[in-house]
């Protein structure tokens, strides 16, 4: 018997026509326990402000061949630089779009994990329970309670989140108040929300999932089928940078723009976000 994973997708049976990575994939790209490392900040930020995550609110996501990828936020590059975030002295708070529950991709989950997993079960009522964007933003203002905007990565933040006005908004006046934005892999999608009205991101440079990649996904049956768009090329249209080809852990910061190419990337990214906090709020 041959001891080769396979590489066709997985059923969710939880929908008609949906899958999960196949097992190629998930022992490729996943693993039990993150890389969380150096998480210590030995002067933490004692005050008030707080991190608004933006997560995914949809489960899944219709390919070219009609087939659904059962997606969401990737648990790795949301939990580990909130992780970082928390130990740095900064809370967080929870808004999706709709204001439903946010969706994981828990196939990815590292559950052996003796920090990221306690972490999670401490704050997951948040993610159970968000607030709706929309609300959030009526009430941002140029003293508002957060400090930066964290929008995750996974496929599930390509649903919904470049369409919406919540979001563009939420952009716009974090970048006119000098707030940090944190995104990472597919996160940067939700910045195509500003390519109605005015974009304050254009000229900016950032990394990102890059579209070559994600267009090589379905060969090792990650997906389904092929995506029906790329964020890239919809990014450089409307006059942004991705930096980078691969995916390797780089980290960039552009001015109060800070991003991340993939789940490698999330340690860096999380210490790169905590420091530039801790220099802007504890000096």
């Amino acid at each position: 018997m041959s001891s080769e994973k396979s590489k066709q997708p997985q059923s969710d049976h939880a929908e008609d026509n949906a899958f999960f990575p196949s097992e190629y994939s998930l022992g490729e790209f996943t693993s039990p326990v993150s890389d969380l490392s150096d998480a210590d900040y030995p002067h933490p930020y004692k005050g008030g402000k707080k991190i608004l995550v933006i997560a995914a609110d949809e489960r899944y996501l219709k390919t070219d061949t009609g087939a659904l990828f059962s997606t969401g936020n990737h648990p790795v590059e949301t939990l580990v630089p909130l992780y970082h975030l928390h130990a740095a002295g900064f809370e967080f708070e929870v808004a999706t779009v709709s204001g439903q529950m946010a969706k994981f991709e828990y196939w990815a989950m590292p559950r052996q994990d003796p920090r990221i997993m306690p972490f999670f079960k401490q704050y997951q009522s948040l993610f159970k329970s968000p607030k709706k964007l929309a609300d959030v933003v009526k009430d941002l203002s140029g003293d508002s309670d957060y400090a930066a905007v964290f929008i995750p990565g996974g496929h599930g933040a390509l649903i919904g989140l470049p369409e919406s006005d919540a979001v563009a908004d939420t952009l716009r006046w974090a970048i006119h108040h000098d707030h940090v934005v944190i995104s990472l892999c597919h996160g940067p999608a939700a910045f195509l929300a500003l390519r109605n009205g005015e974009n304050p991101l254009k000229g900016y440079s950032i990394c990102a999932f890059p579209d070559a990649t994600d267009k090589q996904t379905p060969d090792m049956g990650y997906m389904p089928g092929h995506l029906t768009w790329y964020f890239g090329e919809a990014l450089k249209a409307m006059g942004m940078n991705i930096i980078n080809d691969d995916i390797d852990g780089s980290v960039h910061q552009d001015r109060n723009l800070l991003t991340g190419d993939s789940p490698f990337a999330a340690n860096a990214l999380g210490q790169l976000a905590a420091k530039e906090l801790l220099t802007r709020y504890t000096h």
